[in-house]
């Protein structure tokens, strides 16, 4: 009878163990890869594949913002940092926003950063934004949809359909649909209209 409590006892505190190395050690690892592979942030669903800790390749978020605008953003390599994990950065950011009108807008660039949390995103280096009709170069992009604004700089070109503006800023209102040129020195805007 006494050996029968023994084997009670000992197969209770056998079982207790193994709960306590799973809760502790198992479950959290579990947890880590199911993490990776569904990262999701309110309306944003997210597919990557992870290199090394932080380091991420073939990133994808999706996601809506207002009533039913869309966007994805992509990402050849990615990091996110201990310090900000909201914040990812990017190598070839991709992104592309599918207006209410049924617009696409089409916006690449050698690097940036998107804030999983504000949606905003920041590009830098080689930038082309493009619809059907406009596309826009430059060296900086601010796509802020926290503010429904767009703030491109620095060597900016705008081809249109009448012509060409070469600015250091452009500004656009997503709200009012209107651009604010101006550049950094007070100097005349040049634009080329053609017909």
């Amino acid at each position: 009878m006494k050996t029968n409590r023994n084997v009670i006892q000992l197969s209770l505190i056998s079982i207790g163990l193994v709960l306590i190395l799973g809760t502790y050690f198992l479950y959290p690892k579990i947890n880590k890869k199911k993490f990776i592979e569904n990262k999701s942030i309110v309306d944003t669903q997210t597919t990557t594949e992870e290199i090394e800790e932080n380091l991420f390749k073939n990133v994808e978020y999706k996601g809506v913002y207002g009533l039913d605008n869309s966007f994805v953003v992509k990402s050849s390599q990615a990091e996110i940092s201990d310090d900000e994990p909201n914040i990812v950065y990017m190598n070839n950011m991709h992104v592309i926003l599918s207006m209410k009108n049924g617009k696409a807008i089409n916006i690449i660039s050698d690097k940036g950063r998107y804030d999983k949390v504000s949606y905003d995103c920041f590009f830098v280096g080689n930038v082309k934004a493009t619809d059907d009709k406009t596309i826009i170069f430059a060296d900086n992009l601010d796509l802020l949809s926290s503010d429904d604004y767009a703030i491109v700089y620095n060597n900016v070109s705008l081809n249109i359909e009448e012509g060409l503006l070469r600015a250091d800023k452009i500004h656009y209102d997503f709200v009012k649909k209107l651009y604010r040129v101006t550049m950094f020195d007070n100097k005349t805007v040049k634009i080329k209209l053609t017909k």
